[in-house]
């Protein structure tokens, strides 16, 4: 989903300071931005590799021109890093307006970059009427992006989980842990692989893997530096290098993202995939993208989670009509239809205490499917490590295995 460019690097691991271009100072008045909206086109910068989500953005675009007169364009990216980089691009030459996005799908180091170079429009998303509705006591990550606070800069918009999944007609008992792991690709060896990095899963894989074997887990919450990195990381290129030749394919190449991952496991050319969302699975087998065998695991001791968000540039053209669909990217109705394993199957945000028992209700009958686990089943969220990791995990993995 994304990649950071060599031009934001330094920002990226750098300390993010709370400041943006356009910093609101009072209460936003919401009926006044409502109506400025109308008219407004915004152009939403997403991630446009899954089909499922290009067509739930095109639901969001009806929606939204049909209750407030808004015209919402997609523009599909293959990495969300190019986004960013266009906007310090206008930045650079002066463009405080007028930019050419307005709204930005984004989460991890590509917010500690924009948040650190003051890209950002805001704080807005805390003002946003449903805000209100966000479980930010038991989702704390709605409030935290990789260890930076959002300061109200980007509104969460989902919430996401590594999960494995596995054919049970082929595997008995899958690998919990990364020694297991190691265990089971020598039995089995050419029966797993992961997306290469920079690809959002692949460097998530990395960090999974850097969590089970480093030895000082909370190290992985400061920022990585020439000091600390290659020593914790040293186990880690020891675990690949034994792994990788019992990969897919020898090794010699890898899978481009996670919808690849998942055509190999209907394909049965692999036995465990992983994916960054815990309805993937149950999402695939009601569409017959996998065999109905398939259920969803997690690794002893936790997995790596986090919240995805949506941002608005410091010299966006359409700042209303993007705070209004932010605003409606938050609402029961559109959370619901995001969580439906039918059309994304992407948790929702809300917290089920705060919304009123109709639309309780309505989430409480909305069918997860037969592969989905529960959030006690889930078990443990591990943290994002700081930003700083995972550039420095993909350079590195980059020198060593890139082909």
């Amino acid at each position: 989903m994304r990649r950071i460019s060599a031009l934001l690097l330094l920002a990226a691991s750098t300390v993010a300071r709370p400041v943006s271009a356009d910093t609101a100072t009072t209460p936003l008045d919401w009926p006044q931005t409502v109506a400025a909206a109308r008219g407004q086109t915004v152009y939403f910068n997403a991630w446009g590799g899954s089909e499922r989500i290009n067509d739930y953005i095109a639901w969001v675009a009806e929606r939204v021109a049909a209750d407030f007169g808004i015209t919402l364009k997609q523009v599909k990216l293959a990495d969300t890093a190019d986004a960013v980089a266009r906007v310090l691009a206008e930045k650079t030459a002066g463009k405080s307006s007028g930019g050419s996005v307005d709204l930005i799908w984004i989460n991890g180091e590509n917010f500690a970059s924009m948040k650190a170079q003051a890209l950002l429009f805001g704080p807005f998303a805390e003002a946003l009427p449903n805000d209100r509705l966000v479980d930010t006591t038991g989702k704390p990550t709605t409030r935290i992006d990789f260890t930076v606070p959002t300061d109200g800069l980007e509104s969460p918009w989902g919430m996401a989980q590594i999960v494995f999944l596995y054919d049970t007609a082929r595997v008995a008992q899958p690998p919990r842990d990364m020694a297991q792991f190691l265990a089971w690709a020598t039995a089995h060896p050419g029966r797993f692989t992961y997306p290469a990095p920079p690809d959002f899963t692949g460097s998530t894989f990395l960090k999974q893997a850097l969590y089970g074997l480093v030895a000082d887990r909370a190290a992985l919450q400061q920022p990585a530096t020439d000091g600390n990195f290659d020593a914790a990381t040293a186990p880690l290129w020891q675990w690949l290098d034994r792994l990788h030749p019992l990969l897919w394919r020898g090794g010699h190449t890898f899978s481009q993202n996670d919808q690849a991952q998942r055509q190999l496991l209907d394909d049965g050319e692999i036995d465990i995939s992983l994916s960054f969302n815990p309805g993937e699975a149950s999402s695939a087998i009601a569409q017959g993208l996998l065999p109905a065998t398939v259920r969803t695991y997690v690794l002893d001791g936790g997995t790596i989670g986090n919240t995805h968000f949506v941002a608005i540039p410091f010299n966006a053209t359409a700042k209303e009509a993007a705070m209004v669909v932010a605003n409606f990217l938050l609402s029961p109705e559109a959370q619901l239809r995001k969580q439906d394993p039918s059309l994304w199957g992407d948790p929702t945000v809300l917290a089920m205490d705060k919304l009123d028992p109709a639309d309780r209700a309505k989430f409480t009958a909305l069918p997860l499917g037969v592969a989905t686990l529960s959030p006690a089943e889930l078990g443990p969220v591990l943290l994002e490590p700081h930003p700083s990791w995972m550039t420095r995990l993909e350079a590195e993995w980059r020198r060593r295995y890139a082909k």
